[in-house]
């Protein structure tokens, strides 16, 4: 009886350490005497008050890191203002960026459905012997069956329910895919089909365009959740084609030559989505600093398709 008791103790103990570790909620003031206290100027008070309001406190704090020391400490002459026009820098980043990305998650649900429809009939995507042997055919009907749950309110899925038995098309079934879906689809389709979809599209190999596909998907994915881009490391180095002769980097601008790469419009490319980001990079000029988003000094010329 006496070492369980001992063992409820140590329990005890254990949970009241736990909670000395997390920290205690901070008040909008005291989070910023914590910014004063780490050496950023705070000229405007109300002003910084509003925007904390706004942005999580512990979302903020990621923007300090460039401005961080090895030693742990950070610069004692940075504005907080300097904080404000980055974390506004990314948000607008993100925004371009999203809508690129889904020009280019449309292209690839038509091109890689239209394909699988004609060469592997209307259901043949649900058959396994028209994957690779990668392929785990329970995991990815388990995974369709979550698109068509998730979406089961959508008036086309109510329509294939009722009157086809719950059978659905590539071309329906692909529009609830996601850009994660589309790419693990892509992945695991047979070493021939991925070939030809590779350069009928893109001119290029199946290993590029598998590493172009994971690169956007982990980037839409910061971009939807509206998580940090600038001073960020991607897990994913895009592969680059060998007649570019760039080689990737894990900052932003690597995963900005994959966009340029997969976009399917070249005209719309450099007249729209270029044009926005050199105006955006323009009027944050003096707050960012390139090398932190990977950025070259030519970097508008590399990106021109």
């Amino acid at each position: 009886g006496e070492i369980i008791v001992n063992t409820i103790e140590e329990k005890l103990e254990n949970v009241e350490n736990d909670i000395q570790l997390i920290k205690s909620p901070k008040t909008f003031d005291e989070q910023m005497k914590i910014i004063k206290e780490k050496g950023f100027i705070i000229d405007d008070e109300e002003s910084c008050i509003e925007f904390l309001k706004q942005a999580n406190y512990y979302r903020v704090s990621a923007y300090f890191l460039p401005f961080r020391k090895r030693d742990g400490k950070y610069f004692s002459d940075i504005n907080f203002q300097r904080i404000k026009r980055i974390y506004e820098f990314d948000s607008r980043l993100r925004g371009v960026l999203f809508n690129c990305i889904e020009k280019i998650e449309l292209y690839l649900r038509t091109q890689l459905a239209y394909y699988s429809g004609h060469n592997h009939g209307a259901l043949g995507y649900m058959n396994a012997d028209i994957y690779n042997e990668k392929h785990n055919d329970e995991k990815f009907k388990n995974l369709i069956q979550v698109c068509i749950e998730e979406n089961k309110r959508a008036l086309v899925v109510k329509h294939h329910n009722e009157k086809y038995n719950g059978k659905f098309p590539i071309w329906v079934i692909v529009e609830f895919f996601s850009m994660g879906m589309l790419s693990y689809f892509y992945a695991d389709m047979l070493s021939v089909d991925q070939k030809h979809i590779a350069k009928a599209l893109y001119e290029t190999s199946v290993s590029c365009l598998k590493s172009w596909l994971r690169c956007i998907t982990e980037l839409r994915n910061r971009c939807a959740h509206y998580s940090r881009l600038y001073y960020w490391s991607f897990p994913a180095l895009p592969k680059m084609p060998k007649e570019m002769e760039l080689s990737g980097n894990r900052k932003l601008f690597s995963q900005i030559l994959v966009l340029k790469l997969l976009y399917p419009d070249k005209d719309e490319w450099n007249n729209s989505f270029l044009v926005e980001l050199n105006s955006i990079v323009e009027e944050y000029e003096h707050d960012i600093s390139l090398k932190h988003i990977g950025f070259p000094q030519d970097w508008y010329v590399q990106l021109v398709k």
